[in-house]
């Protein structure tokens, strides 16, 4: 079965309304991005979960349709419903069907997170035999190691991270903090996280890497305090955990917190400051990990 893959540059303003008017006129599919990708007017854009999240001002609206249904037509008629009245450029070319698992499965390689940890999906070999390999599927929970927020805090492990150790990763999602502390040698690891689903994918896992954690809901209350506790979550959330995370960490113990972008770090460190000596200890790509030691 092939497909038509419609393509519109349009002012940011109309982005979404176009996008949700052509799923009404039958895309399965539709998806806006950046139309400045690539060229030195591209621009990175953040929001805090609940926050309205800010539009490119040139904005790139691709949707597919199958080969039945009018995609010219849809077009007039979604723009018509945004009431765009401009269209900087359109393309409407047929894509052929593929094996869209293997293709999806393309955009995951082994990525090296650290002098000897390397993330490798399972349908890779690992690069390094030898090295620390944590085998993952990457499934619906955050934490593919892709992400520069994930990077941070598995190098911060990789050099923490001492036989032993008790850790606590907080916002657990695929698990790949948890396990990567576990496969560094830690003693025992809790992984905690609000959605259900990322208790399954850390389990899942886990398994696959033949360790264990102690995986929990975070309504459950943790049984104990923690040698290394590490959360990548967002700015907002981390905040009000400040008291938590702190009286789960050990006097003495490490903590690592990210998630954070640059211009937040201040408040999330002060925000710690009753129980925490913290300091921006790595930054990539905008986003910060906040580090240090609980009193």
């Amino acid at each position: 079965m092939a497909w038509q893959r419609v393509s519109l540059v349009v002012e940011g303003r109309f982005a979404e309304a176009i996008a949700e008017a052509l799923e009404q006129s039958g895309a399965v599919s539709s998806d806006i991005a950046d139309a400045d990708a690539g060229t030195p007017q591209e621009s990175a854009l953040f929001a805090e979960p609940g926050a309205d999240a800010p539009m490119w001002p040139r904005c790139r609206v691709s949707a597919l349709f199958a080969e039945s249904i009018d995609a010219s037509q849809a077009i007039r008629e979604a723009l018509e419903a945004a009431g765009a009245d401009t269209l900087e450029a359109a393309s409407l070319d047929r894509l052929d069907d593929r094996d869209w698992v293997r293709e999806t499965q393309r955009q995951f390689e082994p990525i090296r997170a650290g002098e000897r940890l390397w993330i490798v999906p399972t349908w890779h070999t690992p690069p390094e035999p030898g090295a620390v390999n944590l085998v993952l599927d990457p499934g619906a929970a955050f934490g593919t190691g892709s992400h520069p927020t994930t990077r941070l805090c598995l190098a911060w492990l990789e050099q923490r991270i001492r036989a032993g150790d008790t850790v606590l990763d907080y916002g657990c999602g695929s698990g790949i903090l948890a396990i990567a502390a576990a496969l560094l040698g830690a003693g025992s690891v809790a992984a905690v996280d609000i959605d259900p689903l990322a208790l399954e994918a850390a389990r899942y896992n886990s398994e696959r890497n033949n360790v264990s954690l102690d995986l929990r809901p975070a309504h459950q209350t943790l049984p104990s305090r923690y040698r290394v506790t590490v959360a990548n979550i967002l700015a907002n959330p981390l905040r009000m955990l400040a008291p938590l995370l702190s009286a789960h960490t050990e006097p003495g113990g490490s903590i690592a917190l990210s998630g954070i972008l640059a211009e937040q770090a201040a408040s999330v460190i002060e925000a710690y400051a009753p129980w925490c000596e913290l300091a921006v200890a790595g930054e990539e790509q905008g986003w910060v990990l906040v580090a240090g030691a609980r009193r």
